[in-house]
């Protein structure tokens, strides 16, 4: 075993790390961006609130499929709702899942095209 003299570099000081329930939330967030409908619905509502019906139209879906997705995004806080009469309206207000959705499709197109 050598000691370090003088003109040997310091070991590089370790890098702090997120902790494992912010990782373990992150991956959270992901497995709910992993199914295209619920990505589609996001891209969507990213770009403005839509009620039931609209979003079923737009992803050429049933309303009962498109309100289950819906209801799975609410529980993760990825988009949030408010009554217009009697209709809800769904939304992403959250920039940072907004900009995240932009970025991977941005980054998949831009793969497609090479």
């Amino acid at each position: 075993m050598t000691t370090p003299t003088a003109g040997d570099p310091s070991p590089p000081a370790p890098i702090p790390g997120p902790d494992a329930r912010l990782l373990a939330d992150a991956a959270e967030t992901f497995a709910m961006l992993a199914s295209p409908t619920r990505l589609h619905l996001l891209w969507l509502l990213a770009r403005g609130g839509m009620d039931v019906g609209a979003l079923a139209e737009a992803v050429d879906g049933s309303a009962a499929m498109v309100s289950q997705h819906l209801a799975k995004l609410r529980l993760a806080d990825l988009v949030s709702a408010h009554r217009d009469g009697k209709r809800q309206i769904y939304v992403v207000d959250d920039p940072h899942i907004a900009a995240l959705i932009d970025q991977v499709l941005d980054h998949h197109a831009q793969l497609r095209d090479r």
